[in-house]
């Protein structure tokens, strides 16, 4: 039986807590006496209180040593940083706590959590040293690892190594991440269905339609089969009255809710076991990704041991089949299968194309003049759509799907002449550097897809590439960027060939997910915000975007 995980996190950091502890009980029980001060204070809190001073004191030797200097950090009005991780848990907007931190003290600060520092960036050039310039000198870490091992095991978003990245990059060629018929038969699925629920006269949540449709897309080209999510039919408002039943899917509902769990112990820093100190809750959750992926797994090795697919007998590659030729070692199938998973949705596309109704006419009108109003796209046609590119990457620039990274590092280089290293442990937060007026214009909050097309690239973007980065960058770039490019591209193309007129269902939304009047006030995009934002792993629309669009009615 696998002891409690809070019981392990305990043995592997007591040893030295409670070394500073065993030195003060023995320097107040058994020297202090002779000394005859007549006082008796606690061994224990100033044992802990002892080994952070320590701990503080090589930190600061050790910047000196290297001609560092400490960050800005952020002041807590309670002890163990207790007050900042109630600001981190209690955000309601992305980076929010984050966006007040940065205008008092600067782009790059520190924040002390339990003894721990969690360091915070919006910098591009650290940035750009963390990804590409510097990346040997940078790694995920023990404490991150051990924080998403539940879920993401060792694979590629968990671990510092290359060998997940080796084994999986030659599957994602050119010619297999443009299988638009793959695309084409999960899209019309979904859209036969989104068209259904519209005759009932219902709203739509898109954020659950699409993340079915990526689900099956992505599983299909995975594993060589998919999971049929899409089966199991759309939610309805929570404000339809009589309320018919909502379905679930048992292969979505478990992967969302695990990563939600997973983020929520980053808030704890290093010390991300207290989140599960009794129970792992996150392994439920895998298990019944991975009972489902077993079976095909299992098949996908024996056909390999049987030598079926040397036999002359010709069988489709999958990334499943790839991975067993590469190992039969099956956790580390799973793991590399399940890091995969972990992609983007279509959402905050769609919720700007009910948002600025010009935009979504001027791309639907590129998209009948490159494709036509019923033709599938070819990959060609997508690379000519040059709007359609500014329109995802505008959207993944202010809604990018992992909004924060982190690294471990001991000090970042000096910004400019002059000016010393910063002593550092790093976390990026890509979602306030993508809205950085001084690296994108005054506009930088406005959406705006021109600004990937007209003298703003010169101007911003091609001096400083790194200021735009919604898939990582360097060694670690995302290995299936163009995948998800071609497949957002795809859908697009799809959904505006059929329906028009896009618009927000408001009295649809659940009540509780609907901005307070307060947020009116907020900095930034926050203050104009129609949804609630969230995020695990990715960024998501809290219960969900429920939208209201219009058949194409042909002529």
């Amino acid at each position: 039986m696998d002891l409690p995980p809070g019981i392990v996190y305990l043995a592997r950091i007591l040893p030295s807590t409670l070394l500073p502890s065993a030195v003060t009980y023995v320097f107040l029980t058994r020297i202090l006496p002779l000394l005859d001060l007549g006082i008796s204070p606690p061994a224990f809190p100033i044992g802990v209180a002892i080994s952070y001073v320590l701990k503080e004191i090589h930190y600061a030797r050790d910047a000196v040593l290297r001609g560092a200097v400490h960050i800005p950090t952020v002041p807590d009005k309670w002890p163990g940083g207790l007050s900042l991780i109630e600001a981190m848990k209690k955000s309601v907007y992305p980076a929010d706590f984050l966006l007040d931190w940065t205008d008092l003290y600067g782009n790059t600060v520190v924040a002390k959590i339990l003894g721990d520092r969690a360091i915070f960036t919006t910098e591009p050039e650290y940035i750009k040293a963390l990804l590409a310039t510097d990346f040997d000198g940078y790694w995920k870490g023990p404490d991150a690892h051990r924080a998403s091992r539940s879920l993401l095991g060792s694979g590629v978003f968990n671990t510092d190594g290359e060998f997940h990245r080796t084994m999986s990059r030659p599957f994602f060629n050119r010619e297999r991440i443009s299988d638009f018929d793959l695309f084409d038969r999960h899209s019309n699925d979904a859209l036969t269905r989104l068209n259904q629920r519209l005759s009932e006269g219902y709203a739509i949540d898109i954020q659950d339609l699409v993340s079915r449709f990526t689900l099956d897309s992505a599983t299909e080209f995975l594993f060589g089969k998919s999971v049929d999510s899409i089966s199991a039919g759309l939610p309805y408002p929570y404000s339809a009255i009589p309320s018919p039943p909502h379905p679930t899917s048992t292969k979505t509902t478990p992967f969302g809710h695990a990563q939600l769990l997973t983020t929520k112990r980053t808030a704890y820093s290093t010390n991300g076991r207290c989140k599960k100190f009794w129970k792992d809750k996150v392994k439920p959750m895998r298990k019944i990704c991975d009972d489902y992926v077993g079976e095909i797994l299992q098949s996908a090795l024996e056909r390999k041991r049987a030598g079926r697919r040397g036999s002359g007998e010709k069988e489709q590659e999958t990334f499943l089949s790839h991975l067993v030729d590469a190992t039969e070692d099956k956790e580390v199938i799973m793991d590399s299968i399940f890091n995969i998973l972990v992609a983007a949705t279509l959402t905050f596309a769609v919720y700007m194309l009910a948002e600025h109704r010009d935009m979504a006419d001027r791309l639907r009108k590129e998209v009948l003049e490159v494709v036509g109003s019923s033709r599938m796209p070819t990959y060609d046609d997508v690379r000519t759509m040059k709007y359609l590119r500014a329109f995802i990457n505008e959207t993944l620039r202010l809604y990018p799907p992992v909004p924060f990274d982190s690294r471990k590092r001991r000090f970042w280089p000096a910004l400019k002449p002059g000016d010393k290293p910063l002593y550092v442990t790093p976390n990026s937060s890509v979602f306030l550097m993508h809205r950085r007026t001084d690296l994108w214009g005054p506009d930088a909050l406005m959406f705006d897809p021109d600004r990937f097309l007209d003298e703003r690239v010169r101007k911003y973007l091609t001096p400083n590439p790194f200021i735009f980065l919604p898939f990582n960058a360097g060694p670690r770039i995302c290995l299936g960027q163009q995948f998800a490019y071609n497949e957002a591209s795809f859908f697009i193309i799809r959904l505006l060939q059929k329906f028009t007129a896009f618009t927000l269902a408001p009295d649809a939304q659940p009540e509780s997910t609907i901005p307070p009047a307060s947020w009116k006030h907020a900095k930034g995009t926050q203050a104009t915000e129609k949804i609630m934002l969230q995020r695990h792993l990715t960024m998501f629309a809290k219960g969900g975007l429920w939208v209201r669009m219009k058949l194409v009615v042909a002529e």
